[in-house]
């Protein structure tokens, strides 16, 4: 609109102004190009309108609940199998059975954390992208993913306890094992290794959309055009991947605090790293590394691939109020 506006004015001007006059309007009108922004990585992110902190809160949490739920039920049994490689010491056998234990009671919990995680991303990541210099974009990307980790762990953590006590047979069913963990280790036991689990996930989930984002960045400016769903996915799985495979002993950590119940064989995030080179020696830092990677790497994929089709398919939705109102 801004162009066109300016453009009609300099069509306007006299015939017969002087040299300097109109050198002067074409000056300002060629340098007006040269402050435009460049699109940032966001579909949902519209240049010419105004903030809206509520839809894209809404748009958000429809698009994030949705690219949760497709991912954990598409790759929970690989998720499964890198839990128990994770939790067996030493020679232990995994067992192949049970691949989708613990399911149902973990989608409510996903369903949720996906929603609270992509629903203060967004409005975070655009927020400070209106703020930072353009420059700082990847900034802005690794601040907003922090805060949505933050935001989501609230949920995540109870979540990932009982799932991952489910996978490695400790219970039967989400609702006993709420149940069983509160009444022995007291409602601190829904949140055991909440500490490691912000260590891994809070620099997982700022890598991994920063890198998401910046690589989706990059890919527009080359090709000069918005993404589709298949390139969306294969940026989604290669940072998914490489966040994977960065953060794998992290995840080590998380999982020997999480499913060590009220035997309590480690006294916190350090003497559980001293315990595990020890015994079992550094390369244990990197168990399940391949499950992880595959699964992470699949799961970006699904879910930046789901998360862009349902912000570009509820941005399509939206009323044009901005039009209705100067037609009136």
């Amino acid at each position: 609109m801004g162009p066109l506006t300016l453009a009609l004015n300099s069509d306007s001007f006299p015939a017969a102004a002087s040299p300097s006059s109109s050198d002067a309007s074409s000056k300002k009108f060629l340098n007006v190009p040269m402050v435009k922004r460049k699109a940032f990585a966001s579909v949902s992110m519209q240049e010419d309108k105004p903030f809206d902190f509520l839809r894209t809160l809404f748009e958000g949490v429809i698009a994030g609940g949705t690219a949760g739920v497709v991912v954990e039920t598409a790759l929970y049994p690989i998720d499964t199998v890198k839990t128990r490689l994770q939790a067996a010491r030493g020679g232990g056998k995994i067992v192949l059975k049970g691949l989708y234990s613990g399911l149902a009671g973990n989608l409510a919990g996903v369903l949720p954390a996906s929603a609270i995680f992509v629903g203060v991303y967004e409005p975070t990541k655009q927020k400070l992208l209106k703020m930072f210099p353009e420059n700082l974009s990847a900034l802005a990307h690794f601040t907003a993913g922090a805060c949505g980790g933050i935001a989501a762990s609230l949920i995540r953590v109870p979540t990932e306890v009982v799932k991952q006590r489910m996978q490695t047979g400790q219970f039967t069913s989400a609702s006993a094992a709420v149940r069983l963990i509160a009444a022995k280790e007291g409602f601190k036991g829904l949140y055991a290794g909440y500490g490691s689990f912000l260590l891994r996930d809070l620099p997982f989930d700022a890598i991994q959309f920063c890198l998401y984002e910046q690589l989706r960045i990059g890919y527009k400016v080359a090709a000069k055009r918005e993404l589709n769903d298949p390139e969306n996915a294969i940026i989604g799985a290669f940072a998914g991947a490489l966040t994977g495979a960065i953060t794998t002993p992290l995840d080590v950590i998380k999982t020997r605090l999480m499913v060590q119940g009220s035997a309590n064989q480690y006294k916190g995030i350090v003497d559980c790293v001293q315990t595990i080179v020890r015994e079992e020696g550094p390369p244990a830092l990197l168990k399940g590394i391949g499950p992880r990677v595959l699964w992470i790497g699949i799961g970006g994929s699904i879910f930046f691939g789901v998360l862009e089709r349902t912000k570009l398919l509820l941005a399509q939705r939206r009323p044009i109020v901005g039009e209705d109102k100067k037609q009136d």
